[in-house]
């Protein structure tokens, strides 16, 4: 008999393993990849993956074996190698297979996603157009149908051509009627755009160092660190251009949705069979991707994170742009970050594999020039040669004490009255990260922070301060107890009250606001973007999402309000955060012809990660903060594990924790690696949902062996444990 080996689609942990089913006669054709349907346990019909068939005797097995009901698709859905990297990250990420293999698909559990047809229209007839001079409905549609061939119904009929003169000539056998597969894809009329400029010394320099290990075939990572306008992207363009020339296939990815117009754009008139995956186009249209992928149609794939998991075969190049962007972290099981997840797919296809940013995350950057573990390829200069915008820091407590309370400084304000006198536009960033959770002093710039470990406490919705590292708790303070001042209070404005603010502050400008309220719909995040380059608007203001990427050309002058509320976040990436946003968000000044002006408002302008920024100065800036990271035992020194417990009753969460935190540190005192163990403390929000959470923080010196012991106690099996690799919040 022929028997199949099949992961159930269930998200239940403890049952992390292959069920085996007969296969019935009349479905002879399955091979390892097919989705199914098998009942299960007291269900009749679940879904399943098929990852083995072979022949098997009755005898072999001491209990009867179920049969599989039905075949979900019309073909295999996973390849080989989506199957082995979807069990390869199954065991890295401690998490069932189902859910990696979950990854792959586009579509809801369980469902079959049906190709989409239309009707068709071709002349099969030689036709005399005096025969038809009375009728010329009928001569108007096949003389249109000679010239363009087989078409669409729906376009037949919008030439005004009535469905009875289709009718007729399908009677009379003057044309033929069929259908053909459509496919959906937003995207496909867009147009792209050339760049004509010839590549600078040091672009040349790094596509010729890419160019080498792609046309060999062998694995290798690079670090493309060039500053904001470098022309990171037309090299991207010329590597994809010779990894397609010797038949290979490329991924780009792009950290938001935001970016993935620009970047389309940037591609299409080099690549215009390229497909676009992310999660706002349809379960259709991902479906429809898909499809074309797996038949060879599409070379080029170019997406957010979940672009890394299509059917896409041998890969030669993969980019990731904005590497540092904590977007590429996925948030909900299982908790891959699509960096590691990039590099261990180059690994797989023998491909070559740039991370590319301005900013490169700290674990990046010491990866390429300390530990030497990837190629480090430098663009230090603007593509153009044009200069980095001018920066001025402002101190909001100076203009506080001169009487100031707007949220505007008056530097800020000039800047943007000029701007718009000479009708150049500008960007302003309201920096919403770490708003309402700190409490900070107006006056002197003093935020409460924790007695114990120095880092910002966290404000709780029951009033209270809490240090989520030390798990200390105070009230909140009336006055500054630093100096006295009244003005102590709960930090924070939103989009919308800043909107109306600069309405009435600046009446004649034509604002238009980006976040997360205005940029629902699929193609939200273009239009907007489209607009202000038509220069329909003025000023462009929102949250991170404005400082990410964008090359507007009319862009002259950038605010960026709060620059330094990053740094009031109980995080070891505060600094890193506040650095990169500055950063980022001034290169979108001056990358044109005309040259650049930003002004950044802080409460702290001495912090290191604002002086740095400033200056638009990586190194110094990574020098500076990798000492804390060395003596804390943060990456990149190290590599971190979460570990959420819940329960609904809250000292059996907390006593879970306890329990494992002490085999931990038993297990560690044997081990070579160095390791250390945080917590546990209450998470941030500590009750969701009726459960409450305690969060064990493990720093590691050898992750694998980490891994290897919460295997062997069963951690990756329980129900009531989270386990979350890498991290972006340790709260």
């Amino acid at each position: 008999m022929t028997v199949a080996e099949i992961y159930a689609n269930v998200q239940v942990k403890s049952i992390d393993k292959t069920f085996t089913y007969k296969v019935p006669e009349k479905f002879n054709f399955l091979t390892a990849g097919w989705r199914v349907f098998v009942p299960f346990g007291g269900r009749e019909k679940i879904d399943g993956f098929v990852v083995r068939v072979y022949e098997a005797e009755e005898t072999d097995f001491d209990f009867e074996l179920k049969n599989i009901s039905e075949v979900i698709d019309d073909e295999a859905w996973f390849t080989p190698k989506m199957i082995s990297a979807a069990e390869m990250l199954s065991d890295f990420y401690l998490c069932p297979t189902a859910q990696t293999m979950s990854l792959f698909m586009p579509g809801n559990a369980g469902k079959k996603i049906s190709p989409q047809f239309e009707r068709t229209a071709k002349l099969v007839k030689d036709f005399d157009e005096k025969e038809f001079s009375r009728r010329p409905a009928q001569l108007k549609l096949l003389k249109f149908l000679k010239v363009n061939g087989e078409v669409a119904v729906k376009d037949i009929f919008a030439e005004k051509i009535s469905p009875a003169t289709v009718n007729n000539l399908e009677k009379s056998g003057y044309i033929e009627i069929g259908s053909q597969r459509v496919f959906r894809d937003s995207y496909a009329n867009f147009s792209g755009r050339e760049n004509n400029f010839e590549l600078n010394e040091y672009q040349k320099a790094a596509v010729a160092e890419v160019k080498k290990i792609i046309e060999s075939g062998i694995f290798k990572s690079f670090l493309l660190h060039g500053v904001t306008g470098s022309g990171k992207t037309q090299i991207y363009v010329e590597l994809a251009k010779i990894t397609r020339t010797l038949g290979k296939n490329v991924v780009i990815l792009v950290p938001e949705i935001s970016l993935t117009e620009q970047t389309v754009k940037n591609f299409k008139s080099y690549f215009p069979d390229l497909t676009v995956i992310h999660s706002r186009l349809s379960i259709g249209e991902r479906s429809d991707a898909f499809y074309r992928i797996r038949n060879g149609e599409s070379g080029v794939v170019i997406g957010a994170r979940s672009a890394l998991f299509t059917p896409l075969d041998n890969i030669g190049l993969i980019v990731m742009d904005e590497e540092q962007d904590f977007s590429y972290k996925q948030s909900e099981s299982p908790h891959y970050h699509a960096r590691i997840v990039a590099e261990e797919f180059a690994k797989f296809h023998n491909a070559a594999i740039i991370f590319g940013s301005a900013t490169p995350s700290l674990e990046t950057y010491f990866r390429a020039k300390i530990s030497g573990e990837l190629v480090y390829l430098n663009l230090p200069f603007r593509a153009m040669n044009q200069p980095l915008p001018e920066v001025e820091c402002v101190d909001m407590r100076a203009e506080l004490k001169s009487g100031n309370k707007s949220v505007l400084s008056k530097s800020l304000k000039n800047l943007l009255t000029e701007t718009l006198s000479e009708g150049q536009q500008a960007i302003l960033l309201l920096n919403r990260r770490g708003f309402s959770t700190f409490v900070m002093c107006r006056e002197c710039g003093e935020v409460v922070k924790c007695p114990d470990c120095g880092l910002p406490m966290t404000y709780h919705k029951d009033g209270s301060l809490k240090c989520h590292h030390c798990d200390i708790q105070k009230p909140v303070p009336k006055i500054c107890p630093n100096c006295g001042s009244k003005y102590i209070k709960f930090f924070g404005t939103g989009t919308e009250k800043l909107e109306k603010f600069l309405r009435e502050e600046l009446p004649d400008a034509r604002i238009l606001r980006m976040d997360r309220d205005t940029t629902t719909s699929k193609f939200a995040h273009g239009k907007i973007l489209n607009a202000f380059a038509k220069k329909e608007y003025d000023i462009l203001f929102g949250t991170q999402m404005v400082a990410k990427g964008h090359d507007l050309q009319n862009v002259t002058a950038v605010g960026i309000l709060s620059a330094d509320a990053s740094l009031n976040i109980p995080s070891f990436r505060a600094a890193e955060q506040c650095f990169m946003l500055i950063t980022q968000a001034a290169g979108r000044a001056g990358r044109a012809e005309l040259p650049g002006k930003v002004v950044v408002q802080a409460y702290n302008p001495d912090a290191p990660a604002v002086v740095f920024g400033c200056r638009q100065d990586y190194e110094s800036f990574f020098e500076s903060e990798l000492p804390m990271r060395r003596e804390l035992f943060f990456p990149p020194y190290s590599r971190l594990i979460k570990l959420i417990f819940r329960d609904k009753k809250e000292e059996k969460a907390l006593n879970e924790a306890e329990k494992i935190a002490a085999i931990f540190k038993i297990e560690f005192e044997q081990s070579e690696a160095h390791h250390e163990v945080l917590g546990p403390i209450a998470a941030m929000i500590s009750n969701f949902r009726g459960e409450y959470r305690f969060v064990l923080l493990i720093k590691s010196g050898d992750l694998p062996e980490v891994l290897e012991i919460m295997r062997r106690y069963d951690l990756h099996r329980r129900d009531d444990v989270t386990i979350d690799p890498d991290p972006i919040s340790t709260d």
